[in-house]
């Protein structure tokens, strides 16, 4: 879209409910960027180990020092992150960085830094973002808010299906499933539905059909703000 104000898109939902997955597919179906907010946190986790720093040494201040090195660069559909100004997406999907990236997420100085971050994105294009407290706490006005929930078993199936790259077995979902809602207790006061949100059960759905419902959803709104 041209002229305006800009349409932002807000998906929200647990650990492994496919929100990044979606509201990638969501922004190439509209033309519009996916910002994926987990990515920041990877960033400047993956910026933080370079440093040689440990871990259990890390503080909000120490990790926002790092900020500078740490940037988006628009893409057709996407931001790439920039660690010192190179793509860095192998990296940041790394086991180190997997491994810390929950750690970073938690800290209040750093959820304000990638908040901001993506809201700057969001004033110069029309964008798809997911991950916590988007709906709520980083666009409230969102013009479209929605929230994604699925059963803990199947999102820990889903989860090992793109990891493994097989038909995971019982046990190995069973495992997975205790990690889900171990890590969806410690996320619960992080991971709020908004009031206005349009919430979606993606339990029996194909990852096709709740990306098929979410552009439907996005189309009428953008057709009632817009009249496009």
């Amino acid at each position: 879209m041209s002229g305006g104000p800009r349409t932002v898109i807000a998906i929200d939902g647990p650990a492994a409910s496919g929100k990044s997955s979606t509201a990638q597919w969501v922004a190439e179906r509209l033309a519009f960027r996916h910002v994926d907010s987990g990515s920041l946190y990877r960033g400047l986790t993956a910026a933080m180990l370079r440093t040689g720093a440990t871990p259990e040494r890390w503080t909000g201040a120490s990790l926002l020092e790092q900020g500078p090195r740490v940037a988006l660069r628009p893409e057709s559909t996407s931001f790439t992150v920039l660690l010192d100004g190179e793509p860095s997406e192998e990296e940041i999907r790394g086991s180190r960085v997997t491994e810390h990236v929950s750690q970073v997420a938690r800290m209040p100085e750093v959820r304000v830094w990638v908040n901001d971050r993506v809201r700057e994105a969001a004033r110069s294009h029309d964008v798809v973002v997911d991950g916590r407290d988007m709906g709520t706490a980083v666009f409230p006005d969102a013009s479209l808010k929605i929230f994604l929930i699925a059963d803990p078993w199947e999102r820990a199936r889903r989860r090992l299906v793109q990891r493994l790259g097989r038909r995971p077995l019982d046990a190995e979902i069973a495992e997975e499933t205790d990690q889900i809602v171990t890590r969806d207790a410690r996320d619960a006061t992080q991971t709020v539905q908004a009031a206005d949100a349009v919430l979606l059960d993606t339990t029996f759905l194909t990852q096709e059909e709740q990306v098929e419902r979410i552009v439907a959803l996005a189309r009428a709104v953008t057709h009632r703000l817009h009249g496009t």
